[in-house]
């Protein structure tokens, strides 16, 4: 670009900055900026259009059109040339604007004897906050070098918009301030309200002009300089790095060794900007770029951008992660993943959680499980949208969030609360009451934990015991293997806050989607039906026996449950019982006190374990089914993906005669049966489930209230006739007449 067009681009900027520093009202400001770039670009037209909504844009200031149009003149998101540029994030450039496609003529403000036309969005990393229009009348192509120059201005627009430069007439500029409804997917159940806590925040560019381009130049290439030493770094500890994490870190390594990158940045500031906003403007220029493109690898390199933009951004500014405020009340954690280790730090201070990305089964959801915390998963571009503070409703059970509800929204959703907490109320009155029902049948209610801090819920819930205490969080949140006497310490300490109540510790469940930071990886197609659970600690008997030890040091002489997950042959059962079984033995040869009672059982996760031979069944002291795992192979439904996972039934026909199967198995043995995984926990599933004939089911600790409740409402051997006849008759699904029959207690 031309010397003389860097010059009036920084003299331009220089004014810009000064007509905004000038005390005034948004509008006064916004006139103001209209006949600036009116008069700096020799245009007869300058017009600044802001989103007013999501969908709708409004003229909030001109130079050259009518005055009478402003606040009145909008248009949808996509009418129209203005409406066309703000959709699609690209500037259009036309010496004939009517002959465009898309054109629509608004004859209030007097347009029609402008040909000229070019308009350019105003946008921050991918947020569309409106469109910068010059106009002249006579035919005009406008060049390059202008096209660049008014987008560098229209990024300085978009940080002062962020800032709220413009936000005190008329609601102009209102980004960040309507309500946003968000559609994701069900991490937690629960419901919380709250505000807003980033994990990351964003960082605050306050100074988008420059005044020294030879400085900020320095500046820029400063902070360069100090990301690559920062990503060499961390590729040098790639050995202790799963594949994916060093593909990111070379994707960074790459784009920060970019000489392209590096130099369109320094023509940003050759025009005036300084280095911070000439990163963002960069990256919100590559982001609109590769959201266009229809190559699927193009769009996710945007995680790429993003990240190491932020990373060279904290480099400029010196702004950390860790911007010293204060959590506020009734946190709710917006991110767009977290580690388990984190997330345990912000621990049950969290009133609910939202992440853009995750999984049910992922460390957060495990975490956000294991502390009762509301999770919703999947909600994509929060961060972009929400700030700190923000008021934020969460829905666990549905999988939606509210940002910045309406009061007639957060007045329902608080009534929604509100009952909720009543009903538990009403379960706290059943705490010490055994889930009978109405004819003599007793169900033990059990919980399911991961933490000490879980055991609490123990008394408080009424639940008979730990029905599952998953182990693999102390090893899921530490950056090295735990050590037997950490292990036997805590187990120990699980075991006394128990009490005379029963726990179930099963054996480490990593793999799939659980990788231990410190272990190497599987590169594996299909990780859930891969090197997972049991085969994992039969493939590396070292962590199991070390964990075994541990178990057997921390009961003491008391007595122990352990189970084996993801069990798929009598094989692998016997292999890991005789491994524990060995374990017993030496530490007795050794003098150390042994558990008085060891009953060993297994997690029947796979189908091929309800076909096995009857010394199988004999040989476990209890069975567990892990519902989750076996309802997405019974019926070849990934629990991780969104499209398939809720296609399927629990009270299914044909997924409720193959529970049969394992239940009349489990009695021909007389071997102790239970149902643990989410359905357990929900009171219609739970109902069902014991009039088959499951006697023990193990659940979240907040459902053992409602699922007790209905049970003993319950005629568990009419509700059994009741499904038989409906099975004879040939219904696919046993869930009408359930719910038929619960309308009528």
């Amino acid at each position: 670009m031309p010397d003389r067009s860097k010059g009036d681009s920084r003299t331009l900027l220089r004014r810009l900055r000064d007509t905004l520093a000038t005390p005034g009202g948004g509008q006064d400001r916004l006139d103001r900026i209209t006949s600036l770039i009116a008069d700096s670009m020799g245009t007869e037209v300058c017009s600044i259009y802001l989103f007013r909504d999501p969908e709708t844009l409004e003229l909030c200031a001109t130079e050259g059109l009518n005055a009478a149009a402003v606040h009145h003149t909008r248009m949808r998101l996509g009418e129209g040339l203005v409406g066309r540029v703000a959709r699609t994030g690209a500037p259009i450039n036309t010496g004939d604007a009517p002959s465009e496609p898309g054109f629509r003529y608004m004859p209030e403000t007097g347009e029609e004897i402008f040909s000229s036309f070019l308009g350019v969005p105003i946008q921050r990393v991918g947020e569309k906050l409106g469109v910068l229009v010059v106009q002249s009348k006579h035919a005009r192509q406008f060049l390059d070098d202008d096209v660049y120059g008014l987008e560098v201005v229209a990024m300085v627009l978009a940080e002062m918009t962020e800032l709220g430069a413009f936000t005190a007439d008329h609601g102009i500029g209102a980004t960040h301030r309507f309500p946003v409804l968000f559609r994701g997917a069900t991490g937690q159940e629960g419901a919380a309200e709250g505000r807003v806590w980033l994990h990351e925040p964003r960082v605050v560019v306050t100074n988008p002009v420059g005044d020294d381009p030879d400085a900020e130049r320095a500046r820029l290439e400063d902070a360069v300089s100090a990301l690559r030493t920062q990503i060499d770094g961390l590729l040098e500890n790639a050995a202790t790095m799963d594949k994916e994490q060093r593909q990111v870190l070379e994707a960074y390594k790459m784009l920060a060794g970019s000489r392209g990158w590096v130099q369109r940045m320094g023509e940003d500031i050759g025009l005036g900007l300084s280095a911070e906003a000439a990163v963002e403007k960069e990256q919100s220029t590559a982001r609109a770029r590769l959201e266009r493109s229809p190559d699927p690898y193009l769009r996710e390199r945007l995680n790429d951008l993003a990240d190491l933009s932020n990373r060279l951004l904290r480099l400029l500014t010196g702004q950390g992660s860790d911007t010293g405020a204060a959590l506020p009340e009734d946190p709710v954690l917006v991110a767009r993943n977290i580690g388990p280790a984190e997330l345990l730090d912000y621990g049950r201070r969290l009133k609910g959680v939202v992440l853009e990305e995750g999984s049910v089964g992922s460390h957060a959801a495990i975490v956000a499980r294991a502390l009762a915390i509301p999770l919703v998963i999947h909600a994509e571009r929060i961060t972009t949208e929400a700030l700190n503070g923000d008021s934020i409703l969460v829905d666990g059970d549905q999988g939606i969030v509210h940002l910045r509800p309406e009061e007639s929204v957060s007045a329902a959703f608080r009534d929604k609360i509100a009952m909720a907490a009543e009903a538990q109320k009403r379960y706290a009155d059943l705490r010490d009451l055994p889930a009978t029902d109405r004819s003599g049948q007793t169900i033990s209610l059990m919980m399911n934990a991961g933490l000490m801090a879980d055991l609490p819920s123990l008394k408080g819930s009424g639940a008979d015991g730990v029905g599952l205490f998953r182990t693999e969080l102390q090893f899921l949140t530490r950056a090295r293997v735990p050590r037997r006497g950490e292990l036997a310490a805590l187990y120990s300490r699980v075991m006394d806050a128990a009490g005379e109540k029963r726990v179930q510790f099963r054996t480490l469940d990593i793999g799939s989607d659980k990788v231990l930071p410190y272990m190497k990886p599987q590169d594996e197609p299909n990780p859930a039906m891969g090197w997972r659970a049991i085969r994992v600690g039969l493939d590396k008997p070292g962590v199991l026996r070390m964990q075994l030890q541990a178990l057997i040091r921390a009961a003491g002489g008391r007595p122990l449950s352990v189970m084996f997950p993801f069990i798929a042959t009598p094989d692998e059962f016997h292999d890991a019982r005789g491994a524990l079984l060995h374990e017993r033995d030496r530490e007795a040869a050794r003098g150390r006190p042994v558990p008085e009672e060891l009953k060993i059982g297994a997690m029947l996760e796979t189908p091929s374990l309800a076909f096995a031979q009857d010394s199988f069944y004999a040989a476990c002291d209890f069975i567990s089914i892990g519902g989750n795992d076996l309802k997405q192979f019974f019926f070849a439904a990934d629990r991780e993906n969104e499209r398939v996972r809720r296609r399927y039934d629990t009270l299914d026909t044909a997924f409720l005669t193959f529970i049969e199967r394992i239940i009349v198995r489990c009695r021909h043995t007389d071997t102790a049966l239970s149902f643990c995984g989410e359905d357990a926990g929900r009171p219609v599933e739970a109902l069902t489930f014991a009039a088959l004939g499951i006697r023990a089911l193990s659940m979240r600790p907040a459902s053992i209230g409602p699922v007790k409740h209905l049970i003993r409402r319950a005629d568990l051997q009419e509700l059994r006739k009741l499904i038989q006849d409906a099975r004879n008759q040939g219904a696919q699904s046993l869930r009408p007449v359930v719910t038929e029959y619960l309308a009528h207690l």
